[in-house]
């Protein structure tokens, strides 16, 4: 079976817009209703569970919050303890089902790119990750002044969904420094296991700056989703 965590509990510090990311206003809708449809409207979901902030006021006035297979849970203090919140709120989920994590800020995930990371998923017990190749030079900085050019040839920059097994994430999780977990992966890569990347498509962008939305609103419009 395939289960679902949305980890909404961020405020979207560095957007600077008076109002988490997430609700931001996106081509009629909000962020987080756009992140949230692939993954609805996806057959082989069964619940798809949204881990929201403690004070969170927003989200139960919105439509989406009734779909039946939509559930809700609080968060903690990082992204990893949200996660984590979430899977232990999937309580109907076998440890060897799969569980995808997605970005509640990351609203234009492509359904096919959705259906090739869980093909993959369901051929990996390490799970996978939607992934794509860094095409810009990359600096390591130091003070301000550059220490190193890095290679990119194996280089990605990492997107979600990210798909793994419940206990073997949960496990990694529990186990690994919830305070320096920036994404699923890196629990599971300090556990041992080596997700699979699948390579998705650069414009399956992560809303972080005001600047970023124009972008946003051009590739659901391009994908015939406005």
């Amino acid at each position: 079976m395939l289960w679902a965590v949305v980890p909404a509990a961020g405020r979207g510090a560095r957007m600077d817009a008076g109002q988490p990311k997430q609700y931001l206003p996106l081509g009629g809708r909000t962020v987080i209703e756009h992140a949230l449809t692939p993954l609805l409207d996806y057959p082989e979901l069964e619940t798809l569970v949204v881990v929201l902030g403690p004070d969170d006021r927003s989200f139960h006035d919105m439509e989406v919050a009734s779909h039946p297979i939509l559930k809700t849970t609080t968060g903690g203090a990082s992204r990893a303890d949200s996660v984590l919140a979430g899977l232990r709120a999937l309580r109907e989920a076998a440890d060897d089902d799969l569980v995808l994590v997605h970005d509640a800020a990351r609203p234009c995930l492509r359904v096919d790119d959705l259906d090739r990371l869980i093909r993959a998923a369901r051929r990996s017990r390490d799970g996978a990750l939607l992934a794509v190749p860094a095409k810009d030079t990359l600096k390591r900085v130091v003070d301000g002044r550059v220490g190193a050019t890095l290679a990119r040839d194996d280089v990605w920059q990492a997107q979600t969904p990210q798909v793994f097994p419940v206990a073997a994430l949960r496990k990694a999780l529990e186990q690994g420094d919830r305070a320096l977990i920036t994404d699923e992966s890196s629990a599971m890569e300090a556990a041992g296991f080596r997700p699979r990347c699948v390579e998705g498509h650069g414009d399956n962008l992560k809303v972080t700056y005001l600047d970023d939305l124009p972008l946003a609103e051009a590739s659901l419009r391009a994908q015939g989703r406005l």
